[in-house]
């Protein structure tokens, strides 16, 4: 459809009694383009939210018109909109008014250019392109994430900015959707908006616009009616100054003040040479009931049959229709549709318009009168305007997307042309970002119906809008889909994965697994089998109440023995063979050959068939394993792939919590606290309880309990109700239950914590889940139980061990000795664990439980008097909390040099610096997750060529020796 970029005809409309409402456009334009800084200084812009609220006809447009002229006159960019009462079922209908005047004269090429990594994203939302065809398509918060992008690169480009959306009560849901969202932002990109809207018709479902228009406790400028003083200026305008009081008061008393009303009773008595006196007051109400409601519909009649049918289709069609096409449906050749148009004008019914692209357009006088247009056509007559309406708009190359809406409004008759049309649009409502629109169109297609071999398939892409926004509806859509009688084998398969996905996401994990295995006995094909085999095997590893977890285990075990990984079926069980491997505590070598024959061929992140969980448990494969750098680079390669289809919900969610929980994995906490908080963000904003919000919690608690930070876990904890509210029943990690222990242990509450730790131990040693670097809940009950219970704790510390060297990591061996030290009554034997706990770690990327070991090593060594190897652990152990960000850690160790009289040495030759600096950088560079124990044996063995190294490395840096710490931590 074309959109209008010029204001509305007619004559203008004075701003009377608009007083305080035109001064706050003046002051925010004047603030907007730059007012002088103190002492005539650089000129600073401030941007912000202007909302106007009143009944229709109050003057709501009349005072954006005024913004937008003085924005203009100000050299200001004007982006602006209008919502359609006919157009809120038409996704992104108020934002392509907005942006489409800025790309209307570009180029293809100069479009894709402007838009960057966006264009696949945006455009299909904006109008720009065709709808992409392909299976995938970007989820609602992507293309919202996209359009800021949009709006915001032209807000820098083209400032100032001044953004208007009238009539914000008719916007459509995606666009409104972004608007309130967005507002917060305003000040930032010194953008001035502003919005209308009538409060009394804002949508129930539409809260955030409520909020909108009387954000930060702000109310909006609420518009009265014009007093009796304003109105009689209005009429003495347009009839003369002679009108008389009595007049004037009984125009005011008709209208209700009403500036809309007012007027047009002022012009209709112009034009009917009414005298403004007492004795015409009876002609004068006569015209009042002509301006609105049914009066306003006898004038129309009165313009001949033609006439009214011209009327009819223009407001059937909606605003900025080319008048050809409303010619068109009214059933008028050209010359009887302009002779209407043109008796219209003078009815001051209709304007004329022209859009962005050069053609003329008709839109109603007001949207009072459309809406009363609108209702006065006979149903039979409205529908059947409709019908023609959607095809003339296909036949004129606007697509099935713009005849959508008139289908809506069609009565079922089996028509297959409806069907395909509506399918159509919702193909490409899902590739704007707009599944609900997506969802109106394909349950309306089903209601047709459509042809018995096409039902099936119909009810699939039903069920797959509904997927995320209303799973317990799409598992009856799927189900229905599988019952039907003619279904392709091809399509069953599809809807079967679909169903299990749809299971999986409300919890009916078993449901989902005995699905698959249904579907897995009936297929003929063994590779279809294959693949219903894999999906079970995915399910039920997640499931929380599997019953024969280690039967499940043995039998992957075995399929994964007779793969090699030439489908990406054969590739997820052998990822998730691996994956159970890392579970079950096997050896890391055999969990590590499963993850390389799973990542030869590749993986994809964003196969919408086969999910992104096998990707994501291949890559914690590799973290588990220590080789947490190969784990980071498929989470990137998962954030790449997700972004660049504008997956921006869930899956993102998940990539930024797990990569998160790699860094918190190799001691970078800072990072993971950032990482983390971005996926739980993300998170929230999906919805409440959804797995990717467990996984944020659980890994930012821990996250945060490694920096010391019990306070804020504890704030976390309490927000989302973690331990108050039933724990998930899918498998999560961490797990939820042991993070709730950890925390509770410490916040000192032992016994509460004990316990919890105990409960998740039983459940996961139920799955066969006992590999403590999975869940090192075995290491965080023994630090508990050590003080009360120190036989049960060195008990547990040792069935910790003994599971942490058959799996075999460096990192969780030494982790295992460092708990298992801290549960021995022999200081020289706890020194002992500690110096091999501290060896292994230097072998392994867990930079923060090296600083742990150092630091307890340190305090060991000084009980059993080695005071200057015990300040060089505990300044190293210092050096390396600190470069994790272990802030908690680092005071830990500053204490234990104080309370043992103890510093860290001083420092007198270069040389020594130099050793200092190596011990320093091993620290940091096991925060990278690099072998430090090469890198700093390598330069204690010669510290003069270190010297020179670095003597030369800081003549090119233009550094000094006392800049060498500063340098070295920069």
């Amino acid at each position: 459809m074309s959109h209008v970029t010029e204001p509305r005809g007619g004559a203008p409309k004075p701003l009377l009694e608009r007083e305080s409402e035109v001064l706050a456009i003046h002051r925010a334009v004047d603030e907007l383009c730059g007012s002088p800084g103190p002492l005539q200084g650089p000129a600073t812009r401030r941007g912000g939210v202007l909302t106007f609220a009143g009944s229709a006809g109050i003057g709501k447009t009349t005072l954006l018109a005024e913004a937008r002229r003085l924005a203009a006159e100000r050299s200001c960019t004007v982006l602006f909109a209008r919502g359609g009462e006919q157009e809120r079922q038409v996704p992104f209908h108020v934002m392509r008014q907005l942006i489409q005047p800025t790309f209307a004269a570009m180029s293809e090429d100069e479009r894709r250019e402007a838009l960057g990594n966006w264009y696949s994203i945006v455009a299909p939302a904006l109008g720009l392109t065709a709808a992409p065809k392909g299976p995938t398509a970007p989820d609602p918060q992507g293309v919202r994430d996209g359009l800021d992008w949009v709006v915001t690169h032209l807000a820098v480009r083209s400032a100032p900015v001044v953004l208007v959306v009238d009539d914000a009560h008719w916007a459509d849901a995606e666009s409104l959707a972004w608007l309130t969202a967005f507002t917060a932002r305003a000040e930032e990109l010194a953008m001035l908006i502003m919005v209308a809207c009538r409060p009394d018709e804002i949508p129930a479902d539409a809260a955030a616009l409520r909020a909108l228009m009387g954000r930060q406790g702000s109310r909006p400028h609420e518009l009265a009616p014009l007093t009796t003083t304003a109105v009689a200026r209005i009429v003495r305008d347009a009839l003369g100054e002679d009108a008389d009081d009595v007049f004037c008061r009984e125009c005011w008393a008709i209208t209700g003040g009403n500036p809309f009303e007012v007027v047009e009773l002022a012009m209709k008595g112009r034009d009917r040479g009414l005298k403004p006196h007492q004795d015409s007051i009876p002609q004068l109400r006569d015209l009042a009931s002509a301006v609105k409601g049914s009066g306003l519909i006898d004038r129309l009649e009165q313009l001949g049959p033609s006439t009214t049918r011209l009327a009819w289709a223009a407001a059937v069609l909606g605003t900025a229709v080319p008048t050809d096409i409303v010619g068109g449906v009214a059933a008028l050749g050209e010359a009887q549709a302009a002779e209407a148009i043109d008796q219209l004008r003078e009815a001051r019914i209709l304007t004329v318009l022209t859009s962005v692209r050069r053609k003329e357009v008709v839109e109603f006088f007001h949207p009072l009168i459309a809406t009363a247009v609108y209702r006065s056509i006979p149903p039979g007559v409205r529908v059947a305007m409709h019908g023609m309406a959607a095809t003339a708009l296909v036949n004129d190359g606007h697509g099935a997307a713009a005849a959508a809406r008139h289908l809506l409004e069609m009565h079922p008759d089996g028509d297959p042309w409806v069907v395909q049309q509506l399918r159509q649009a919702a193909r490409e409502s899902f590739s704007a970002g707009a599944p609900d629109a997506a969802r109106r169109y394909l349950a309306r297609a089903l209601r047709e119906p459509p042809e018995v071999e096409d039902r099936a398939e119909v009810l699939f892409e039903l069920g797959s809008a509904n997927l995320l926004h209303d799973p317990a509806t799409t598992i009856n859509q799927l189900r229905a889909a599988l019952e039907e009688p003619r279904t392709e084998q091809g399509l069953r398969e599809a809807i079967t994965y679909r169903l299990a996905q749809a299971l999986g996401h409300t919890g009916q994990l078993a449901e989902a697994a005995a699905l698959l295995a249904d579907e897995a006995r009936r297929a003929t094909s063994s590779r279809t089998r294959l693949r219903m085999q894999a999906e079970q095997f995915k399910w039920n590893s997640v499931r929380v109440d599997e019953e024969n977890s280690p039967a499940r285990s043995r039998l992957l075990s075995q399929f994964a023995k007779r793969l090699t990984g030439r489908g990406l079926p054969e590739r997820h069980i052998l990822g998730l063979r691996a994956w159970d491997a890392v579970l079950r505590g096997e050896p890391a070598a055999t969990a590590l050959g499963y993850a390389e024959q799973a990542l030869d061929g590749g993986l994809s992140w964003t196969d919408q068939d086969f999910g992104f969980e096998v990707p994501a448990v291949v890559a914690l494969t590799l973290m588990y394993c220590d080789q947490p750098g190969r784990a980071e680079e498929l989470f990137n390669t998962g954030i790449v792939e997700f972004e660049a289809k504008g997956w921006r919900g869930a899956h993102l969610s998940f990539v930024y919590t797990l990569l998160g929980y790699v860094r918190y994995r190799r001691g970078r906490l800072a990072e993971a606290e950032d990482f983390v908080r971005q996926g739980l963000q993300i998170a929230d904003r999906v919805g409440q309880g959804i797995p990717a919000q467990w996984y944020a919690i659980g890994t930012l608690i821990e996250t945060l309990l490694a920096r010391g930070n019990t306070a804020e876990a504890q704030r976390v904890a309490e927000a989302y109700k973690l331990g108050v509210d039933p724990f998930p029943r899918a498998v999560v990690y961490p797990d939820p239950q042991a993070v709730w222990g950890k925390l509770l242990l410490a916040r000192g509450r032992v016994e509460e914590g004990e316990q919890h730790l105990v409960s998740a131990g039983r459940r996961l040693d139920l799955r066969g889940a006992r590999n403590p670097s999975w869940s090192p809940w075995q290491l965080d009950l023994a630090l508990g139980q050590v003080a009360r219970k120190p036989e049960e704790a060195r008990a547990t510390a040792a069935e910790a061990l003994a599971r942490a060297r058959a799996f075999g990591t460096s990192s969780m061996i030494g982790h295992s000795l460092r708990v298992a030290a801290a549960t021995t009554v022999d200081p020289a034997r706890a020194a002992t664990l500690l110096q091999d706990a501290v060896d292994h770690l230097e072998q392994s990327p867990a930079a923060c439980e090296l600083a742990h070991a150092l630091i307890d090593h340190g305090t060991a060594l000084h009980t059993i008097g080695s005071r200057h190897h015990a300040a060089q652990q505990l300044y190293r152990g210092m050096e390396t909390a600190v470069a994790c960000g272990a802030d908690g850690l680092a005071g830990r160790a500053r204490s234990q040099l104080a309370s043992a009289g103890l510093r860290p040495r001083r420092l007198h030759t270069f040389e020594q610096d130099t050793l200092t600096v190596a011990e320093s950088a091993a620290a940091r560079q096991a925060a990278l997750g690099l072998d430090n124990t090469a890198i700093a044996a390598e330069l204690k063995t010669d510290a003069q060529s270190v010297s020179e190294l670095l003597s030369a490395a800081f003549t090119k840096l233009g550094t000094d020796r006392q800049g060498l710490p500063r340098a070295l931590g920069d």
